[in-house]
């Protein structure tokens, strides 16, 4: 965590402070809202631009090819300290806000969002731990990422179970002092390569029971007894991310991983999408801004009756189209992050944020595509695996129907309240 470790030791009161100067409502300025980033996120932000465009970009393609889990940038981006900086301080970490993570993963993303996501993914199984856990579960579990590049993953997804989580079948039983986990979770990124799983689970037997009370959070070591790995899932896009499936069989769980309490882990699973869908969708943003700088240069490059085909208004126009939804997209994810850091509950705009980053990406791939003609339907230009990335941003932590659940969900209660 060299770099930005010596950024931050010098500006750590900057943290809270800098959101009064990055693009979102001041609460220290009489001018309200303020579009400037400060010296300190200009500087997270050039750093890793420049990893994304001189150390992701250039082998991209290798590891889609190859579906290879990329351990070399891994490690090259954790010496850097460009993942995990939500850590808290007395683990070792620099407890920066989700706004400045964001700001970090929107480049690594542009340079390719499969291992953008090998890079940062660990943060959505982090993120129980740091909204639930202990002082002494913190140390020891989030501790350990500091110290080594080595990662977390969230199991609640199953073989028929994703949206639907009240539907989750993993069950645990306690047993004096340790509860014993059975089940399979499926999806699960970090599967294969992780240190530990955070590991939701029902231990209210009974099928009536809310959601609120049905499930337990746990924290379960990768090397106990039981967990298995299944083989790594060859996926559409984003390859060189690892995607598992992973079994739970009478695996031995101390009382002392529990997350919170017996009973309170949908709570917490819940609670950490809120935290984690505004990282989401400045990745999509990633990437939709990677389609636009492609299609842009290309379309400048590529001639038809003579002039560049960016003179051409019909392409000129899918550029513009393509911007439109770049800098909509942007301002979505910072205001979702921006409330994530200041203590509000932002479900509502995290969703927005989330839905429309993803539908951005997956438009902008395609539009892309369009302007590449022939050449964008072929595998030796980037923007046909640009395309392929894109669609699970409408899929994972949350399909764009569950978002708009939500969204919609916060409208009509709000109505309500009113009427």
């Amino acid at each position: 965590m060299a770099f930005l470790k010596t950024v931050c030791t010098t500006s750590t009161t900057l943290g809270r402070r800098a959101l009064s100067v990055s693009c979102v409502r001041s609460t220290t300025h009489q001018n309200g809202y303020n579009f400037e980033l400060n010296d300190t996120q200009k500087e997270y932000q050039a750093v890793a631009r420049k990893f994304a465009r001189e150390e992701i970009a250039p082998v991209a393609a290798h590891y889609d090819k190859t579906n290879e889990f990329p351990h070399e940038i891994v490690k090259k981006a954790w010496t850097l300290g460009l993942n995990n900086l939500h850590i808290p301080k007395h683990c070792g970490g620099l407890e920066e806000n989700v706004f400045n993570s964001c700001l970090i993963l929107e480049e690594l993303s542009w340079g390719c969002t499969g291992i953008s996501s090998a890079i940062n993914s660990s943060g959505l199984g982090q993120s129980p731990v740091i909204l639930a856990g202990t002082k002494e579960q913190q140390k020891k579990y989030l501790g350990r990422l500091v110290e080594e590049p080595l990662h977390a993953a969230y199991c609640v997804t199953e073989p028929g179970t994703g949206s639907d989580v009240n539907g989750v079948k993993t069950r645990a039983e306690k047993k004096g002092d340790e509860w014993v986990l059975n089940g399979q979770k499926m999806w699960i990124t970090n599967g294969g390569v992780a240190n530990w799983y955070f590991v939701l689970a029902r231990t209210n037997p009974d099928p009536k029971a809310p959601a609120s009370k049905a499930f337990t959070g746990f924290i379960v070591e990768r090397d106990t007894p039981g967990v298995t790995p299944g083989r790594k899932e060859i996926n559409m896009g984003q390859r060189a991310s690892d995607t598992r499936g992973v079994t739970f069989e009478d695996v031995r769980v101390p009382k002392e991983n529990v997350l919170l309490g017996e009973g309170a882990g949908f709570k917490i699973a819940m609670g950490a999408f809120d935290k984690t869908r505004p990282p989401v969708a400045c990745s999509a943003t990633g990437l939709a801004q990677r389609a636009l700088d492609e299609a842009a240069k290309y379309s400048l490059e590529r001639k038809t009756f003579g002039v560049p085909i960016a003179h051409h208004q019909a392409v000129a126009f899918i550029l513009a189209d393509m911007a439109i939804g770049v800098e909509t997209a942007r301002l979505a994810w910072m205001r979702a992050a921006w409330e994530a850091d200041s203590g509000s509950r932002n479900s509502y705009n995290a969703s927005i944020a989330k839905a429309y980053a993803a539908d951005v990406a997956n438009k902008n791939a395609t539009d892309a595509v369009q302007v590449f003609g022939g050449a964008g339907f072929n595998s030796e230009y980037p923007v046909e695996k640009l395309m392929r990335d894109a669609k699970i941003f409408q899929i994972y932590e949350g399909t764009t129907q569950i978002q708009k659940l939500v969204i919609s969900r916060s409208i009509i209660d709000a109505t309500k309240r009113l009427a």
